[in-house]
């Protein structure tokens, strides 16, 4: 029921057009390296936006802990979505196939070998990966592309320390 709740949230407040404030906005990009940098900004305006919400959680939740490649964790654990081109309804849609298919992971990169929306669904559905690997090419800390990768795994399959990746986990509602 909580996932509900947070799909919901997320789905009114991906309505609501901009980014994040212009405090916030410079708080975030200060967490940042050119190459993630220039991928936060290529973020739609309601990513952007629950990216400052989940990293000021964060901040909160671990104080002194919270390190700029973890910052930069809580703001770019859905860089990968960019891939996928797709719009909110067309993200519902996607989230709704990956709740039908239970996430299966032959369907679902079959899919990316696809064409057209079916092939975006398919690249919404595997955004830790494609995140990770754009992280990784853009210099980011390996924590940062760690936890871009795993952010959709069970914990016992999160390789983060524990305080860290659950003050992560917490911060983003999942």
């Amino acid at each position: 029921m909580a996932r509900v709740v947070h799909l919901t949230r997320r789905f009114f407040g991906s309505l609501r057009p901009g980014g994040p404030g212009a405090a916030d906005r410079e708080w975030a990009e200060s967490q940042l390296l050119p190459g993630e940098l220039e991928l936060w900004r290529r973020m739609p305006g309601p990513d952007r936006r629950h990216s400052v919400v989940v990293a000021r959680r964060v901040q909160r939740a671990l104080g002194e802990q919270a390190a700029r490649p973890v910052l930069a964790a809580a703001l770019l654990h859905d860089v990968g979505k960019l891939d996928a081109h797709l719009r909110t309804y067309g993200r519902v849609v996607a989230t709704l196939a990956g709740g039908v298919v239970g996430r299966d992971d032959a369907v679902i990169h079959q899919w990316t070998r696809t064409r057209g929306f079916t092939r975006r669904v398919g690249l919404y559905l595997t955004h830790p990966e494609l995140g990770g690997d754009q992280l990784a090419l853009a210099g980011s800390d390996p924590l940062t592309v760690a936890w871009a990768r795993e952010h959709h795994l069970p914990p016992e399959q999160w390789t983060l320390d524990p305080a860290v990746a659950e003050a992560l986990h917490a911060a983003d509602d999942d």
